[in-house]
């Protein structure tokens, strides 16, 4: 149940013409204007003078790819020893597959990674105005890197990539073959991000300050933990909202030391039911119940106590798990034909870019769940994190 949170009509500076709007918010969810005095109890709508997103008000951070998507032959499967329905990291005997596919093939281009796919799609999701989302990541001074600030540019994300030379542009090939898509991903420049030379810059930090939702994949934990914190850290101070994904389980494994530095700092968490499980047993939790898993994580130790941690769990077909205020609640997904599934890969991104896309335009959590479970719906029936040129959601 949403409560009245202010009792001052509030004029949100975003530079945009006012519009008179009702707005019905999740204390967790809401920026509060600077002055704006609490009213506890009262359960009426709150009349807001609410102003529209503006640039760079979502901010990105991650491990950029290129990815390249093409039609092969099984004979080029078997040059570099892939498997039809498959995902690998690239290996040495890997390295000329990136270069050769493009020779070779009719390609296509699109910039991604779990990050940029998120903030893609949350862009795509709000359609104007464009550069909406801000991204940072690390990319190689080559003929990929270019063609990937393109797909971004093209995708009206404001991408300020940090350029080295050390490694070329990270990218994924998916090699297609029949209804069948075999992935190999080579992160190489994704890897060398450098908070030193990137994210402590006047200019960079800027952008950093100008947004009021940030979103980091878990997978940047392997890279700048550093970053991540600094970023989480602004967020938690200003009270803006900073969310995180859990990624992959070998996140929790791996990197659990990392990953419960951020913590503190986290107002919103993502992840499915296997990245929820595998987190729940690292830390001890003693319970396979996803909704218990939660609402224990909901729990942790947060440093911003003006903001209660809202977790989200994703399913698959089944319902995604939320808690709202001091309970858990079930949202059940968009129904779809099996048949007319194409490719999941993209789900759980997709899911957070429609998320996102309702949270930067300060909606309620159920209808920041509605676009997260629309987005997937769309994504899914396609190859790739791919989407058409607009949405129909409403």
């Amino acid at each position: 149940m949403a409560k009245r949170l202010f009792s001052r009509l509030c004029f949100c500076s975003l530079n945009f013409p006012i519009k008179r709007c009702s707005l019905w918010v999740l204390p967790v969810l809401f920026v509060p204007p600077v002055h704006a005095e609490p009213v506890s109890g009262s359960l009426h709508n709150t009349i807001c003078f609410c102003l529209p997103h503006s640039e760079n008000m979502l901010f990105g951070m991650g491990n950029p790819l290129l990815d390249i998507s093409a039609v092969v032959d099984k004979d080029f499967l078997d040059k570099f020893g892939l498997k039809p329905n498959d995902q690998i990291l690239a290996e040495d005997r890997h390295k000329a597959l990136f270069e050769e596919i493009v020779k070779r093939n009719k390609v296509e281009y699109h910039a991604g990674g779990s990050t940029q796919n998120s903030v893609k799609i949350a862009q795509w999701m709000l359609q104007k105005p464009h550069k909406v989302a801000t991204f940072f990541g690390c990319i190689g001074k080559d003929r990929f890197g270019e063609i990937l600030k393109k797909k971004a540019e093209e995708a009206h994300v404001d991408a300020h990539y940090y350029e080295q030379n050390e490694e070329p542009t990270g990218t994924c090939a998916a090699c297609i073959t029949g209804d069948n898509r075999s992935l190999v991903a080579n992160l190489a420049a994704a890897n060398c991000y450098k908070k030193e030379k990137h994210l402590d810059l006047d200019s960079n930090w800027e952008l950093v300050k100008k947004a009021k939702v940030y979103y980091i994949a878990g997978f940047f934990l392997t890279v700048s933990p550093e970053s991540i914190v600094k970023v989480a850290r602004h967020a938690s101070d200003k009270n803006k909202i900073f969310c995180m994904n859990l990624s992959a389980p070998f996140i929790s494994q791996f990197f659990k030391e990392p990953l419960m530095k951020v913590m503190p700092y986290v107002d919103i968490l993502f992840g499915n039911e296997t990245e929820a499980a595998t987190f729940a047993k690292e830390l001890g939790f003693e319970t396979d119940d996803i909704a218990e898993i939660a609402k224990k994580t909901q729990n942790l130790p947060k440093e911003n106590t003006k903001r209660q941690r809202v977790v989200v769990f994703t399913q698959g077909k089944d319902d995604t798990v939320a808690t709202v205020g001091d309970r858990v609640t079930m949202f059940p997904v968009l129904d779809i034909d099996q048949n007319d599934i194409v490719d999941t890969n993209g789900a759980g991104d997709a899911f957070v870019g429609g998320f996102l896309s309702a949270l930067v335009q300060e909606h309620a959590l159920e209808e920041c769940i509605r676009a997260g479970h629309y987005a997937a719906n769309v994504i899914i029936r396609r190859v790739g994190c791919t989407f058409p040129e607009k949405p129909d959601y409403h």
